[in-house]
């Protein structure tokens, strides 16, 4: 409650003339007219309709760094102290803008264009050649099926990660030491999981797991059926990402109220009783968010892919990440894979928007 006398959390109104505020709304709109007709012009120029036109679009970058400091100071101009306060957020705001909506125009642009490195023609408009290609390209759909695949597998490391996080919740000899050794995993990079697991001890030919079944009289074939193969790249995922998911659930356990579980022991629950009446469903919070975040985590799985089987065989590994990867490696094909990619983006968009929706009122229903 703010006292009549005390000032320091009440804005007072400003007096700013008419003019003033005049000033302030002419000076962002020429700056944004400015701003504006300097990017038509330079789309002019560049679809080769006039003559006089920038090398680069650093212009044009220029232009809006100065509507953007214009549009700073108006907020001083016109609002008084209340445009001060405005400023401590609008320039990150801006600041954002200029980092995620502009690439993510030009890259809306490129997808509609042909634009092959290899070519020195640079992007030339193809109208929608890509999306027709996209929509015949049985590769790219066979990775979005992969990704549900994918995606589903976290139900097993969400299994595997909390009976790791109960265990280690329990009172066990060396339990810090068992803590350290499974995080371990989460420490490594997943390049270098994929080398030091599928390109080192699963190789075909010189792998010593490889060597030991083929000592034993088994062929080994980890990569070779698409079945298996995909398998295995679930595995090396999930043997980095699980202690991840692990880490979280633990924090949530060791965060519960023991007085509840010891209530349910006092009252002859079993202790598969004490976890499906008790622990489970307090742990749901923390089991949400570990979920979910894994989800976006396994979305973007692309590093042990593209390193152990480049999508093989036949496609039957690929990500949607790793096959758009290998549209621009191998094929430099900018403007397709843009394309791939901002359909992919978008699809993204989609799930996890209807995830967290469907976990909200799933969160939110009556016990």
């Amino acid at each position: 409650m703010t006292s009549e006398g005390d000032l320091l959390h009440t804005v007072t109104a400003d007096n700013i003339s008419d003019k003033r505020k005049l000033i302030g709304k002419l000076l962002v709109r020429g700056t944004a007219f400015l701003g504006i007709a300097l990017a038509i012009w330079q789309m002019a120029f560049e679809a080769g309709n006039v003559a006089i036109g920038f090398q680069t679009w650093r212009p044009i970058l220029y232009a809006y760094m100065l509507w953007a400091t214009a549009l700073c100071a108006s907020q001083v101009i016109v609002n008084g102290e209340k445009g001060k306060r405005t400023l401590f957020v609008l320039p990150a705001a801006l600041f954002v803008v200029s980092l995620v909506v502009f690439p993510l125009l030009f890259a809306l642009y490129i997808s509609f264009t042909d634009w092959n490195l290899a070519s020195p023609n640079g992007p030339q408009p193809n109208g929608l050649a890509n999306v027709v290609q996209m929509w015949n390209d049985q590769f790219y759909w066979n990775a979005m099926q992969n990704m549900v695949y994918y995606v589903l597998a976290v139900g097993v490391e969400y299994v595997i990660a909390f009976g790791l996080a109960l265990l280690l919740n329990a009172q066990i000899r060396a339990r810090k030491f068992f803590r350290v050794v499974f995080l371990l995993p989460l420490m490594l990079s997943p390049v270098a999981v994929s080398w030091m697991i599928g390109k080192s001890m699963l190789e075909v030919r010189f792998g010593p797991v490889s060597r030991l079944l083929r000592d034993m009289g088994i062929e080994p074939s980890f990569f070779g059926t698409p079945e298996i193969a995909r398998l295995m790249i679930m595995a090396m995922d999930a043997w980095t990402f699980i202690p991840f998911m692990m880490i979280m659930l633990l924090a949530g356990l060791q965060a519960l109220p023991g007085e509840v579980i010891e209530a349910s022991k006092v009252d002859g629950a079993t202790g598969w009783q004490s976890f499906k009446e008790v622990i489970f469903p307090l742990m749901l919070p923390v089991s949400v968010t570990a979920i979910v975040i894994r989800i976006i985590f396994k979305l973007k799985l692309a590093d042990i892919i593209i390193n152990v089987t480049s999508g093989g065989p036949g496609g039957a590994t690929d990500s949607v990440t790793s096959f758009i990867f290998r549209e621009y490696r191998d094929r430099s094909n900018v403007g397709y894979g843009t394309l791939l990619a901002i359909v992919y983006l978008i699809v993204i968009i989609i799930f996890v928007t209807a995830l967290l929706k469907l976990v909200s009122r799933w969160m939110e229903r009556p016990a």
